[in-house]
């Protein structure tokens, strides 16, 4: 069955005074039902829920922000799942509510346990709506945003495109309101040609902006999901994009030819969580980026970082102490240690668990 990804921004829930549009929310909610009446299951990771428990609350007590997104999260996620439920049973079908984090994504076993759950949802004809977990995620347990999280679940659900919504129609050459700034309407896989038109400006409501928009965007992209950013706001473009139509104004970003395993797709999105690092010589390097299946190999070794366990991820750093790659360890750090620079040894990091990052 065909299968898309939708992520809702917060300034496409909210109004221009910060209050919940439950007339955007029900156009969607409509937009979906279409979809999946023709036969596509759609996933929504919706962000809007400290919007609408900050639309809900004025406490009188002066709370920090950390405080302030905990109270308004816990609030406003039933207040939005409330809605949602209510707007899809109007209509025949269900939804349900999938809240994660970023450590759910640090281990293949909980990534497994969250993929499966989504999949049993969708089989049994529930519509997921996942949102991060924000009155527990904080500081480092955070995605920089629900853009980040559309990514992760694209890619463990296998979609055939994650649209990501925002209230403009995509990347601009310039700021959307200047003259003569155009639409950027599609970006090659790989390119990075558009990022100078992109600001480094968070949301008035989220999180995010359109940096971490175009990152999220250009990485799924080149693990073969192609990626659309478009206006939210606009009547039915949720089906005016996922029949390939151009009918409306929106970015798109071409996926790459040779979409990567479901394996790689896990590590490329839990670097974060890597335990450590290795240091390797240039001709190891060299080998790991000339595109063919190459393994890492200990005698490729020049340093081991941190105290890593067998099968948790590391970083592989070139002699110039870039990132290039993410592995599993086939070695704790002490026999990493003690193998390092070995010939003739079984492979630090097999080529199957082996995820180069791409420049």
């Amino acid at each position: 069955m065909d299968r898309i990804a939708v992520k809702i921004g917060s300034n496409v829930l909210t109004r221009s005074d910060g209050s919940i549009d439950f007339t955007r929310i029900s156009a969607l909610v409509d937009q979906v039902c279409e979809l999946r009446a023709g036969g596509t299951e759609v996933i929504i990771i919706s962000s809007g829920a400290v919007a609408s428990g900050r639309d809900e609350l004025h406490p009188e007590a002066r709370l920090d922000p950390v405080s302030q997104r905990q109270l308004f999260s816990a609030v406003g996620q039933t207040k939005l799942m409330h809605t949602y439920y209510q707007l899809f049973k109007e209509r025949g079908l269900c939804c349900g509510q999938v809240l994660t984090t970023k450590e759910n994504f640090s281990t293949r076993h909980y990534y497994l346990n969250q993929k499966h759950c989504m999949e049993v949802m969708l089989s049994c004809g529930v519509i997921p709506i996942v949102n991060e977990n924000d009155t527990i995620s904080l500081t480092e347990l955070m995605f920089t945003d629900n853009d980040e999280l559309s990514g992760f679940i694209a890619t463990m659900m296998d979609v055939r495109l994650l649209i990501i919504l925002s209230n403009v129609d995509g990347i601009y050459t310039g700021a959307p309101s200047e003259a003569g700034s155009e639409l950027v309407s599609e970006i090659p896989c790989g390119s990075d040609f558009a990022a100078k038109f992109i600001r480094n400006t968070k949301s008035s409501r989220g999180r995010g902006g359109m940096h971490t928009k175009y990152a999220v965007a250009r990485k799924v992209a080149q693990e073969g999901i192609p990626v659309a950013i478009a206006c939210g706001k606009r009547d039915n473009i949720l089906p005016v994009i996922a029949s390939g139509s151009r009918n409306l104004p929106y970015t798109l970003f071409l996926a790459g030819a040779k979409p990567i395993s479901g394996v790689k797709m896990w590590i490329a999105h839990s670097g974060g969580f890597a335990r450590g690092s290795v240091t390797i010589n240039q001709g190891a390097a060299e080998a790991l980026l000339g595109g063919s299946a190459t393994s890492l190999l200990p005698v490729g070794i020049t340093a081991v970082e941190g105290d890593f366990e067998k099968d948790d991820l590391v970083n592989i750093l070139a002699p110039d102490g870039r990132t290039i790659a993410v592995g599993k360890a086939n070695y704790d750090a002490a026999t990493a240690q003690e193998m390092m620079g070995r010939q003739q040894a079984k492979e630090f990091v097999h080529y199957d668990y082996l995820y180069i990052e791409q420049p």
